[in-house]
């Protein structure tokens, strides 16, 4: 895909490894934290059950750092983040900042704020986000009153 060529929509970016990497990461914790508190013969059943609740409570930050991600389609733009989501209308959008050194995409939007999108984050995929904030960007550009960013 050129730098200005946009993707059909609807379109849905989210950080892929790094939420694969959370998921399992965990799971994995869950299954452990809930075996060792089975395996335990000296705990009784309140500290079994708050081994698992503990357990549970990882695991749901973990999902919660999970969540973010951008869904584009026809009317706009929905930005899930940790534990917001936030509706955009095209014509919102001026500017889709992703620049060297960002955690991850800046929304400029037509009010003067700035909306974070964590949905594209450059942390363990630097080049699958480029790609994904040169679309969102080529869609903003496309669809609504948006401008080219550095």
């Amino acid at each position: 895909m050129s730098q200005s060529s946009a993707p059909a929509l609807p379109v849905t970016f989210r950080p892929g490894r790094t939420r694969a990497i959370l998921l399992t990461m965990g799971t994995a914790m869950f299954v452990v934290i809930t075996a060792v508190a089975l395996m335990l013969d000296r705990l009784g059943p309140g500290e079994r059950v708050s081994f698992v609740f503990t357990a549970a409570m990882l695991a749901g930050v973990l999902v919660l750092l999970s969540r973010p991600k951008v869904v584009a389609d026809a009317e706009g733009i929905t930005v899930v983040n940790i534990t917001r989501t936030r509706r955009l209308a095209w014509a919102e959008i001026l500017k889709v900042n992703l620049r060297p050194g960002d955690p991850w995409v800046f929304l400029d939007l037509s009010d003067g704020t700035s909306l974070p999108a964590l949905g594209i984050q450059p942390g363990i995929a630097k080049e699958s986000a480029i790609r994904d904030a040169r679309a969102l960007r080529a869609l903003a550009d496309s669809h609504g009153t948006g401008g080219a960013a550095a």
